[in-house]
C-alpha cells in the first residue's frame, strides 16, 4: 500500500495509532524512550513519521501527570508536533472493590478500566494545531448513567463502575478559522468474562456512547471526527457486533472504510491464541466534510512492513480532509 506523499493544500490527516507502548509499572515507558535503544519505540516513530498526520489520536501510551512521557515520545518524531493534550484515563483508578470477585482488591481487574497501575495503556492527542476549550470529558459518567445501558443491577461495582474503560473525551481543534472537534475513545474488549457477558455489555455501551451523542448537538455537532479504539468489528469475532454497525451507519457520519495490505482490517491478532486480522480502529469523519483518501498503514513489504509489526499489533488509520473555505 502506498500512502500519499503529502497532503494537498485545504487538507488535514486525522489518524488514529493503538500503539500498544504500555509497560508494566509506572514510569518504565519513559526510561524505555530515553534510553534510546527500544525496538518499539523506535518502530512506532518511524511509522508515525511514515503516516504524516497533522492530528494524532494515540492509545497505548502511559500516563503520566507532567506528560513525561507523551513528550519524550514526541521528541523522537522526526518532525515532533506542536501541541499536546493527555488526559487521565480510568485505567488503573482504584474502586475500592474486588470487582472480579477473586477474595483481593486493588488488582487490575478491580480498577475503573483494566491496569496495572493508576494511567496505565492512555490516550493522547498530537496536533499541529492549537488544542482549544473547553474539552469536554465524559469519563466520569456511571455505566448504569448512560441511557439504555445495558448493566444490570446484579453486576459488581453498579454503584461505582463508570461506562469509560479509558476514557471518552471531545477535544476542540483550531485549525486556522476552522474548529474541529475530536471525539476519542478506546473501548473494552468484548472478551475475557463469562457467560454473565459483562465485557460485551460494557464494549457495546463504550461504544453506544457516541450514537447517543450524534442525537445531542450541545454534546457534539459538526465538524468532528470520531476516532479511537472500538475493539469491535462489524462484521466478525466476538461481541455485540451491532452496536459498531449502528455507528457506522449513522447519518451523521461517514465511514471512509480505509483500506491497506489486509484490506479493511486494522489489526492483526495472531490466530494461536487470537481471531486474526480485524478491523477494530476507527477515524470516522462528520457528513459535512469532504473526504479527500483514507487508509489503513498496513505495508506489505520490507522494510515498513516489517516496522509496523515491530511497533503493534495494530496499524495505524488515516483520513485526509478537505477543509471548508
Amino acid at each position: 500500500m502506498i500512502i500519499p506523499l503529502s497532503v494537498g493544500a485545504g487538507t488535514i490527516r486525522v489518524a488514529y495509532y493503538d500503539t500498544e507502548l504500555g509497560r508494566d509499572g509506572p514510569g518504565l515507558l519513559l526510561r524505555d524512550i530515553l534510553g534510546g535503544a527500544d525496538p518499539q519505540v523506535a518502530a512506532v516513530a518511524q511509522i508515525i513519521t511514515a503516516a504524516r498526520p497533522d492530528i494524532l489520536v494515540l492509545s497505548g501510551v502511559d500516563f503520566d501527570v507532567e506528560g513525561l512521557a507523551l513528550g519524550a515520545l514526541n521528541a523522537t518524531l522526526a518532525t515532533p508536533f506542536e501541541h499536546a493534550f493527555a488526559p487521565r484515563p480510568n485505567t488503573g483508578m482504584p474502586t475500592g472493590l474486588d470487582l472480579d470477585g477473586n477474595g483481593r482488591r486493588g488488582e487490575a481487574r478491580d480498577a475503573q478500566g483494566y491496569g496495572r497501575f493508576s494511567g496505565a495503556g492512555g490516550m493522547a492527542v498530537l496536533s499541529r494545531f492549537a488544542i482549544a476549550a473547553p474539552v469536554q470529558d465524559f469519563s466520569a459518567l456511571l455505566w448504569r448513567d448512560q441511557p439504555g445501558t445495558l448493566m444490570r443491577p446484579e453486576d459488581p461495582g453498579h454503584d461505582v463502575q463508570r461506562l469509560s474503560s479509558l476514557g471518552h473525551w471531545i477535544v476542540p481543534v483550531d485549525v486556522g478559522a476552522f474548529r474541529l472537534s475530536l471525539a476519542i475513545f478506546r473501548a473494552t474488549t468484548p472478551v475475557f468474562d463469562g457467560p454473565e457477558d459483562r465485557n460485551g455489555r460494557r464494549n457495546h455501551d463504550e461504544i453506544a456512547f457516541w450514537t447517543k451523542a450524534l442525537t445531542d448537538p450541545a454534546r457534539l455537532s459538526p465538524p468532528f471526527v470520531i476516532a479511537g479504539g472500538a475493539n469491535l468489528d462489524p462484521d466478525r469475532g466476538a461481541g455485540r457486533r451491532q452496536a459498531i454497525r449502528d455507528l457506522l451507519t449513522h447519518p451523521a457520519l461517514q465511514d471512509p472504510a480505509p483500506r491497506g495490505a489486509q484490506g479493511n482490517h486494522t489489526v492483526d491478532w495472531p490466530q494461536t491464541d487470537g481471531p486474526g486480522p480485524m478491523r477494530v480502529d476507527y477515524v470516522l469523519p462528520s457528513a459535512d466534510l469532504t473526504l479527500e483518501a483514507s487508509g489503513v498503514l498496513w505495508p506489505d513489504t520490507p522494510p515498513l512492513a516489517d516496522t509496523a509489526a515491530r511497533a503493534s499489533r495494530h496499524r495505524l488509520v488515516w483520513v485526509d480532509l478537505l477543509l471548508p473555505r
